[in-house]
């Protein structure tokens, strides 16, 4: 028996998904192959990955992400921002909000179409070779790199993200480039298995990236700019810790519409 659900695609910088007002229930967050098969952009609707907006108490709510490959994933910055909007969107708040995700308590301001994310603190880093590797949320490898608009990142990012050293759960692979007053960044995201228009915990980790290789502590403001717009990351950093992180960019509606589920 077929069941119609009503969807939301929102957008971030051109990192899209599929949002779901799951205060009801009714959706089964188990069916992964639901998930998967809603995420296929031939077979279904088509997005990075899927997200429903469930009731939690002492939040304004909860934040339950997917991957496109069906799999429940770990924090999504782009997402965050997009359900922020979808919140404000449906009525549940207005201008701020708190609430809760896969990597604990977030807090969060929208203005129009930009959503200011905050992140949580990261504590420590380590090198692979010269690259940097962060956890911001999610683990991200990322790489200084000359000439990025000419690499290939689905190759590059793929052969790192399998490679041994980061065995069977693997990394997102960022590649990073100066750019006027900011940096260009690309990103392979594990669970797309390829890369996307934008990823803010990528663009997050890019930004801490540049402040450890500056070798400099206090406020930075960081503008990174993705194939899908433009990011801009602020944080404190005080030797190899980073507080007060926030995510800034925009969160857009794109389309609504009803699917039927099996």
């Amino acid at each position: 028996m077929l069941k119609e659900i009503k969807f939301y695609k929102y957008q971030g910088a051109g990192n899209d998904f599929i949002l779901i007002d799951n205060r009801n229930a009714e959706f089964d967050s188990n069916n992964h192959h639901l998930v998967q098969n809603l995420c296929d952009r031939r077979f279904g609707i088509g997005g990075d990955g899927l997200m429903l907006l469930q009731n939690i108490n002492n939040y304004d709510f909860q934040m339950l992400y997917f991957n496109a490959d069906g799999k429940e994933g770990t924090m999504c910055g782009n997402g965050g921002r997009c359900l922020v909007a979808f919140a404000r969107d449906l009525g549940i708040i207005t201008n701020d909000t708190v609430f809760l995700a896969v990597d604990g308590r977030h807090e969060a301001s929208i203005e129009d179409h930009t959503v200011n994310l905050g992140m949580i603190d990261v504590q420590e880093y380590s090198m692979d070779g010269d690259a940097f590797v962060l956890n911001t949320g999610s683990p991200h490898y990322v790489e200084f790199v000359k000439d990025l608009a000419s690499k290939n990142v689905y190759q590059d990012g793929y052969a790192i993200r399998n490679n041994a050293t980061y065995g069977e759960k693997g990394i997102n692979v960022n590649f990073i480039e100066e750019e006027g007053e900011g940096y260009f960044v690309r990103t392979f995201e594990r669970g797309v298995e390829d890369e996307t228009y934008a990823c803010g915990t990528g663009a997050v980790a890019s930004a801490m990236s540049v402040a450890l290789q500056s070798g400099k502590d206090g406020d930075f403001t960081i503008p990174i700019r993705v194939i899908g717009g433009q990011l801009e990351i602020s944080f404190h950093k005080n030797g190899h810790h980073f507080s007060n992180v926030y995510l800034s960019g925009p969160a857009i509606q794109v389309f609504e519409g009803k699917i039927n589920i099996s």
